[in-house]
């Protein structure tokens, strides 16, 4: 019986979906597990590295019970980007992961900046302003707040390189999780100058992999605990906006995918190597030939479970988590386009793109006597539909990317109302793919077949991708997006100041 099986596991802010999946890139089985984000001052998002590895642990027990061992012959981990995990020389880890999301180091990102002048230098050299959910800043913060633990740590791991250790015994970053540290994408090696300049000892970074490489197989503790047999390879694997964009079938230059799960994504596939602007970042894509251009959205999903918890509670404790969703797009369905002008920004934790902040809160702005609980769900659907507008505005300005379409994943491309809303805000044709929730373990399997051989090159996902259905934008509705799209950026602009001002202190204190 031929080895033609991986485990995907995808590791995000709120749970692990896991997936057997075959060389044809059908999910012959899934499981899923959550656990905690623990956020113990206003700004901080920490997550215990130990819950991940658990989560891995049940789904795989779970899912190997549906299918022989001996069919499988790797694992592979797609991971959110950014985190912070230092573990000392026995591996043990000294601190909980300093999730992405987490804004602490604001006062750090300044004082980087200022080593260029301030501001408006660092802008005009690197293109981007660095701020307090950077991972330069964190890392500074941890060796100023946390000295002991700095000192003893051996190496700093994302969340990739933790899993790859705890299942391999094997220390590494891999090229797209770097290049949200800071990673060269034309040299492939890190740049040790950035972290020599804010004072982090290189020799804490680990050794570079790609994505399609096979780091190890499992160690003896590892299998046990997994119930698989320690000859299974384990792969490079890479960040989840990578493993989304394979997953998603952008392969060829200039293809385009948006990403709606806990946090909003846009990506561009790209061979060029282009400048930081406007919170857009050029990273390492999964493809080690490829780089993907990507603007990420800080939350979006986990917007409507807050709203959920707020205003559907009593609906949810009665019918429950799966047909909750359906009470809120009927809800939804009711209210014309524009939501009778209400705006609801989706800035929960601050944002990164298309405007870059870490003051910055949501707003619901325009609240009338008129609007129902149904206008804050139509709202905040927009509002995540405008964010992509004001991005897709900036790659055509900072780029010249003129984007005509794109292809949705994640959970949020299941919901039509949302989908619709979005083809006629940004006046771009969207296109869903099947198993939208599952394209980031689909991508992850992709870079599994590649690397051991099995597959030509990524190419391949185009013809093993599905769509699902097409949405054109609704003409009738442009003269009203058109006009609360300069409304919601006015929001923006008018509120920034005050933001800091009334946000700015706390923070930096903290």
């Amino acid at each position: 019986m031929k080895k033609n099986i991986v485990i995907a596991h995808d590791v995000g802010t709120s749970a692990v979906k896991s997936a057997l999946i075959d060389i044809g890139g059908k999910i012959l089985a899934r499981e899923i597990h959550s656990y905690k984000l623990h956020t113990p001052k206003p700004g901080w998002a920490e997550q215990d590295p130990m819950d991940y590895w658990k989560a891995i642990v049940a789904n795989t027990t779970a899912l190997i019970q549906r299918i022989e061992n001996s069919r499988i012959s790797g694992m592979i981990f797609t991971t959110q980007a950014m985190g912070i995990i230092p573990i000392d020389k026995s591996g043990k880890v000294l601190y909980r992961n300093i999730s992405w999301v987490d804004g602490r180091a604001q006062k750090q990102a300044r004082w980087m900046m200022s080593l260029l002048g301030g501001k408006k230098v660092f802008n005009a050299v690197f293109g981007y302003d660095i701020n307090g959910k950077d991972v330069l800043p964190k890392l500074r913060w941890l060796k100023q707040n946390e000295p002991v633990i700095y000192k003893n740590t051996f190496k700093f791991l994302d969340v990739n390189g933790f899993l790859r250790f705890k299942a391999t015994g094997k220390i590494a970053a891999e090229w797209s999780g770097a290049s949200s540290w800071g990673f060269n994408t034309k040299t492939k090696n890190w740049e040790k100058r950035f972290f020599k300049v804010v004072g982090i000892d290189t020799e804490k970074l680990p050794d570079l992999i790609k994505s399609t490489d096979v780091v190890g197989t499992l160690t003896a503790e590892s299998a046990t605990e997994l119930g698989l047999p320690s000859d299974i390879k384990v792969f490079g694997g890479c960040d989840d906006s990578q493993s989304a964009a394979i997953g998603a079938a952008c392969i060829k230059e200039g293809s385009v995918f948006a990403y709606i799960g806990t946090a909003a994504q846009l990506g561009v596939t790209t061979s060029k190597h282009l400048k930081f602007k406007n919170g857009a970042a050029c990273i390492q894509g999964a493809d080690p030939k490829s780089n993907l251009l990507i603007a990420v959205t800080e939350t979006a999903g986990n917007n409507v479970e807050w709203l959920i918890q707020k205003f559907f509670k009593h609906e949810l404790e009665t019918v429950g988590k799966e047909k909750i969703y359906d009470i809120l797009t009927k809800e939804a369905e009711k209210i014309p386009a524009g939501s009778d002008h209400l705006i609801f920004t989706p800035w929960f934790l601050g944002e990164r793109c298309p405007v870059t902040s870490t003051t910055t809160r949501a707003t619901i702005f325009n609240l009338g006597m008129e609007h129902s609980r149904g206008h804050f769900i139509r709202a905040l659907f927009e509002g995540i539909g405008f964010n992509f507008r004001w991005i897709l505005e900036n790659y055509k300005k900072d780029y010249g990317f003129d984007i005509s379409e794109f292809r949705f994943i994640g959970g949020g491309s299941q919901n039509e109302i949302w989908m619709q809303n979005i083809a006629d805000i940004t006046g771009r044709k969207v296109i869903t793919v099947k198993e939208p929730t599952m394209a980031g373990c689909i991508g992850a399997a992709l870079c599994t077949f590649v690397g051991a051989g099995l597959l030509k090159d990524f190419s391949e996902a185009e013809k093993l991708i599905k769509i699902e259905k097409t949405y054109h934008p609704n003409s009738e509705n442009r003269a009203i997006y058109d006009k609360l799209f300069v409304d919601y950026k006015n929001v923006f602009m008018s509120l920034k100041k005050t933001y800091k001002t009334a946000n700015q202190k706390r923070f930096l204190t903290l």
